[in-house]
């Protein structure tokens, strides 16, 4: 079907589930979810989307009044100018009351002045709030089948496209679903810590492609913000040559790597807490900036303003270019935020923001903001596939417990990376040093020495093979002497400049 034969939803996100442009005209549609998911919403903005194209558009209200509904239009700071509005809230529940049937029935009187204001409206969009009041009113299945049937007979006779907005309960009766054209799920779901998060998942959509499975999304003043769940195949981009190998801008620890890192591939940094990681991810960041590329970092365990003086602090001037718009630091609440919307503003960073390189820091943070943490790796195998097929260098940094002796990561995602640097403690009379190696490279070889790492005012400083030790890997390192650490360089230049 092509951009005609559609009705946009006015939500971006939606569009793209339903195949791009919205719900196929001239149908039926079921909207269903919990008091609160967000059906009211929704509606709203379909209707919106149709009026502001010129389309005629009213909304029945039947659960509510319209005064209520024109104030949760202005809590977005809507207007619903093109909308008619036809409230029919005067029922007596004690009533036989039928849908529009004329072969068969009579129409009761009020359902007579709904159907009469319909007709004469004439409207081509219809949300109907909601169904629940007209299976309440029928009494038992075979009526409200009947009802819905002729519902559906009535409005395709006018080519009516609607959203029949319903609630799901425990012993749900199913005979709308098998009508409708299409059916639209809307769920809320409550964490043990943190906000609501609001999912929808498109059962069916006859006729029609759709994004199936759940796709995050957030009510926020102005409506339904949808994240379409990541397909990292949706983007495969033709192969040239081999990958563009990118500089830390320290030549020591380009050797590591032979070279540096390779763009288009993700590269885990991990280790124990405080080992230099996000220093180390910075790095590699401050190279790229100065190459006039465009990075973003996301940061979970700590302020952005913090991670900016730490950088200072080591002679990485970076504020210069969070100033210029080269590097964007955004703060991501794992308490707040879903999965879905953490993919959008990855996207949104490298197509609208042009972001050469991306840093997570860190994925401990990520997991934390899964409600399921079972499907980590499934998430983060297609972020990491997509920022791959975008030709981004993707840097991870990963804690694991503990400080000293045998450590692990709370998820192993080893097996994703495309390389993986391993930070760790060792001690030298009586002082704690640091140390780095690389243990993957997929694209190449690389070093397999374990080297000194050394973080101070002058920066990130990479030594010569520690030589001499044995069990730095296992983190209880023997150590027997024979290595000229870094330190013991730096005295004896002071000790010589003197």
């Amino acid at each position: 079907m092509d951009g005609d034969q559609r009705a946009s939803t006015g939500i971006v996100g939606l569009d793209e589930i339903l195949g791009g442009a919205g719900f196929p005209t001239g149908q039926m549609y079921l909207i269903k979810g919990d008091p609160g998911a967000g059906k009211t919403t929704l509606g709203l903005q379909f209707l919106r989307a149709g009026a502001a194209v010129g389309r005629r558009c009213a909304y029945v209200v039947l659960s509510e009044s319209e005064r209520a509904l024109r104030r949760m239009a202005a809590s977005h700071s809507w207007e619903l100018d093109g909308i008619d509005v036809i409230e029919s809230n005067d029922q007596d529940a004690t009533q036989d009351y039928t849908i529009y049937q004329p072969s068969e029935v009579e129409l009761g009187e009020t359902s007579r002045s709904l159907l009469s204001r319909l007709d004469e409206l004439a409207p081509e969009l219809v949300v109907i709030d909601s169904l629940a009041e007209v299976r309440l009113l029928a009494q038992d299945a075979l009526r409200y089948r009947r009802q819905c049937l002729a519902l559906r007979r009535y409005f395709a006779e006018r080519d009516m496209t609607v959203l029949l907005l319903d609630f799901v309960s425990d012993g749900e009766d199913r005979q709308l679903e098998s009508l409708c054209h299409g059916i639209v799920q809307l769920d809320q779901l409550s964490p043990e810590y943190g906000g609501q998060r609001r999912r929808l998942r498109v059962v069916k959509l006859r006729e029609s492609t759709f994004r199936d499975g759940y796709n995050d999304f957030a009510i926020v003043t102005g409506g339904l913000r949808v994240f379409p769940r990541l397909v990292a195949a949706e983007h495969n981009r033709a192969l040239h040559g081999p990958p563009e190998t990118v500089s830390s801008g320290l030549a020591e620890l380009d050797d590591l790597t032979h070279g540096g890192l390779d763009r288009g591939t993700s590269t885990l940094i991990h280790g124990p807490s405080g080992v230099g990681k996000s220093t180390l991810s910075m790095q590699y960041a401050k190279a790229a900036l100065e190459r006039g590329e465009r990075v973003a970092i996301f940061v979970f365990d700590e302020l952005p303003s913090t991670m900016v003086i730490r950088a200072e602090g080591m002679g990485m001037h970076v504020r210069e270019h969070l100033e210029s718009g080269l590097l964007q630091i955004k703060q991501v609440d794992p308490a707040e935020l879903s999965p879905g919307q953490f993919a959008h503003l990855m996207r949104d960073a490298v197509e609208r923001g042009q972001a050469r390189m991306v840093v997570i820091d860190s994925v401990n943070g990520y997991q934390s903001a899964m409600p399921e943490e079972h499907h980590l790796s499934a998430h983060m195998h297609e972020l990491l596939a997509y920022l791959n097929q975008r030709d981004v260098c993707t840097i991870l940094v990963l804690a694991q417990s503990g400080l000293t002796g045998t450590m692990s990561p709370s998820s192993d995602l080893s097996y994703l990376a495309d390389t993986i640097l391993t930070l760790r403690y060792f001690e030298v009379d009586a002082e704690i040093r640091q140390a780095i190696s690389v243990i993957k490279r997929r694209t190449g070889p690389h070093d397999r020495t374990i080297r000194e790492l050394r973080l101070d005012g002058v920066g990130v400083r990479v030594g010569p093979p520690l030589k001499g030790f044995r069990g730095i890997m296992g983190g209880i390192p023997l150590y027997e002497g024979r290595t000229d650490m870094l330190a013991r360089r730096r005295e004896a230049r002071d000790e010589a400049s003197r």
